[in-house]
């Protein structure tokens, strides 16, 4: 429960900050050319609100919705979110958004997307200011990675140290190694000291290759224990700190992958027990595991959930991380180039959406809150918060109606034309965008409903 609290907390308020950052933008905007502002909400307010205050002489009403959802800026003459056509039955006023430029209603409609697109590159920046960046290069993984079955099939040997993808060095161990594998004609490995060439199948997927059990490539860690918990089933029967696993139940475990390899099929009998004696004759192992130079068999009952009770050996335990300092300005253009990889990288998964598995791993408020640490940590707090203002730019930037990116193609559309399409349109057409954004909203959240039940 307390880490439920800790994750909602931080997703909260990261969520409260990029939303009124991301209005702001509009409103900052809006008064800039004189366009009168109704309200400015966080949190949406159908039927009533928590909190409204209007201060004197002002146009606009700030308040706090009840429904956690994002937020809005009502800008008088326009046709948004809030359906207020009786509005816009009244003759034009100076002070609406209609009433305004075409370049004025542009900007006013980007601000939301440029003030967290510049955010989460401002954050990245301070990021790397205060904390540095720290990473452990594919280079310098000495033992390699362990591949699955279909990366084998491909030519991949386990101990193969990924050296270079299309004529392109692999940099630091993160999910863009995986893009590149995926997206790959060629991958250059170093096998024994030499180096081998792999020819890359056009149809791999990301999607396909992370979620693989075994996993297509995962970095080689030993099964050695790094601690073991007290009076957990390893401590009962005197396994400690250092041992090194070598077989469950006769299937040899040269590596922690293997070993949860294994426990995962311990996991699809034990779904299938009927008895409470069929549960305790799945979960009693046999273990083999050396201890220094020698080596010793055991029988070990495992808990209900299959956990030996020990903690498991890291990158970190075997290599030395690479660290980065920056100084104030130094930060900003490395700031830059990180976030816009962090976009690169997004967008490139999009492609994905439209399969059926893409379609399955979308996710909602559970997976996005997630993703936050289980622990309050102000590096990773700001790293999520960076990363969802650049999954808001790019979202609110996507030509759909109800978005920001509806209104900008129509306002270039008046642009190019310079006709402007008519209230009626612009109004079907947000009904359509709201329609197709709550369906989205969804399915994601559903998403996580299934995978909370174990369907998905």
């Amino acid at each position: 429960m307390e880490v439920f609290l800790i994750r909602l907390l931080q997703f909260m308020l990261a969520i409260s900050l990029l939303v009124l950052l991301h209005e702001g933008g509009h409103f900052f905007f809006a008064k800039l050319f004189g366009v009168r502002v109704d309200k400015f909400y966080l949190f949406f307010d159908p039927w009533f609100h928590l909190f409204e205050f209007k201060p004197k002489n002002s146009d606009t009403a700030y308040g706090i919705g009840w429904l956690p959802l994002g937020g809005y800026c009502k800008i008088a003459g326009m046709i948004d979110e809030s359906f207020d056509v009786e509005q816009m039955k009244q003759p034009q006023q100076p002070w609406e958004f209609r009433s305004k430029p075409t370049w004025q209603r542009l900007l006013i409609m980007i601000g939301g997307v440029l003030v967290n697109f510049l955010l989460a590159l401002f954050i990245y920046s301070m990021v790397l200011f205060h904390w540095g960046d720290e990473y452990i290069g594919v280079k310098d993984m000495s033992m390699g990675f362990k591949f699955n079955t279909e990366a084998k099939q491909m030519g991949f040997q386990d101990h193969d140290i990924l050296y270079s993808y299309d004529g392109k060095l692999f940099d630091r161990y993160d999910v863009d190694v995986f893009r590149h594998l995926a997206d790959a004609k060629t991958v250059t490995v170093k096998r024994g000291g030499k180096e081998v060439t792999i020819n890359m199948p056009e149809d791999l997927s990301l999607l396909t290759m992370l979620q693989a059990s075994p996993a297509f490539a995962r970095p080689f860690i030993p099964a050695e224990i790094d601690s073991v918990l007290p009076e957990s089933p390893a401590a009962k029967v005197g396994i400690k700190k250092g041992d090194k696993i070598l077989a469950i139940n006769d299937k040899p475990v040269d590596s922690w992958n293997e070993f949860v390899y294994q426990v995962g099929v311990l996991s699809d009998v034990l779904s299938t027990a009927k008895t409470s004696a069929d549960s305790l004759k799945t979960r009693t192992v046999q273990l083999v595991y050396a201890s220094g130079e020698a080596v010793d068999t055991t029988q070990v009952v495992l808990s209900p959930e299959l956990m030996l009770g020990v903690t498991q050996t890291s990158l970190a335990n075997y290599y030395k991380p690479t660290q980065l300092k920056y100084g104030f300005f130094a930060s900003f253009p490395a700031g830059i180039k990180y976030g816009l990889g962090v976009l690169r990288g997004y967008v490139n998964d999009l492609k994905y959406v439209a399969t059926a598995d893409g379609a399955k791993s979308l996710g909602g408020f559970g997976a996005i809150g997630s993703l936050f640490p289980p622990t309050w940590d102000w590096m990773m707090f700001w790293r999520m918060t960076a990363f969802l203002s650049i999954i808001l730019a790019f979202m609110n930037i996507l030509p759909i109606p109800a978005l920001d990116g509806g209104h900008v193609l129509f306002l270039i559309y008046e642009m190019v034309t310079g006709r402007k399409p008519s209230e009626n349109f612009m109004i079907k057409a947000e009904y359509v965008g709201f329609t197709i954004l709550i369906l989205l909203m969804i399915v994601a959240n559903l998403n996580d409903i299934l995978r909370w039940l174990g369907y998905l």
